[in-house]
């Protein structure tokens, strides 16, 4: 085994990439509107030109907002599987030991549960935002997979779309085929929790 050490990710989460590509789509299509009023009508101010030179403005805002905003070094947390870091009973602050352990490695955590995590720990469901509430993660941050659906994939996909590690002692063995990046060095992060504390490796 070795020591975690941190590593930059792409930057922003899954939807402010979902913005970006949102973004350069108004853009494109605002410079195509604007390049027809052009063509059919000259370089006469009209409503429809209007609209889409105000499209472009905001379509450019919008990109570079993004392309000027502090990287972000993302680390996805597999709730579920910490919530049994500190023994058998599912306890959410062993979740809240994990998190305060990758903060103070300038990890910036996204977390995500099964659907029944609320029922385990509280004894009633709880989503993004109580879940951040608990964890002192904005609801942003925090993610609970839809009923029937297990967050195991949804944390693999997010986790490639962010070139992110995964903090799991979970070997995802069932996903493998889809997800080849489970077998990679150091992207899946191991660990334990020992009186309120997190310890994190990487296996060699």
């Amino acid at each position: 085994m070795r020591a975690i050490k941190g590593r930059q990710s792409r930057g922003g989460d899954s939807r402010t990439g979902g913005r970006g590509r949102y973004s350069f789509l108004l853009l494109v299509l605002s410079l195509a509107g604007v390049a027809i009023c052009t063509g059919l009508w000259g370089p006469v101010l009209n409503a429809p030109l209007l609209i889409s030179a105000l499209g472009v403005v905001v379509g450019l805002l919008l990109i570079l907002r993004k392309l000027l905003a502090p990287r972000r070094n993302w680390v996805i947390v597999d709730g579920s599987n910490v919530l049994y870091w500190e023994g058998d009973n599912p306890k959410l602050s062993s979740v809240e030991a994990v998190l305060a352990d990758l903060k103070a490695r300038r990890f910036d955590p996204i977390v995500w549960f099964d659907a029944n995590a609320g029922y385990l720990v509280k004894g009633r469901y709880m989503g993004p935002r109580a879940f951040g509430r608990a964890l002192g993660l904005p609801g942003t941050c925090v993610f609970v997979a839809p009923k029937g659906q297990p967050a195991d994939p949804l944390i693999l996909e997010q986790a490639e779309e962010l070139g992110a590690q995964v903090v799991t002692n979970d070997r995802y063995r069932d996903w493998a085929a889809l997800h080849p990046k489970v077998n990679d060095p150091g992207y899946l992060l191991r660990g334990q929790v020992r009186g309120k504390r997190a310890e994190l490796w990487v296996d060699a």
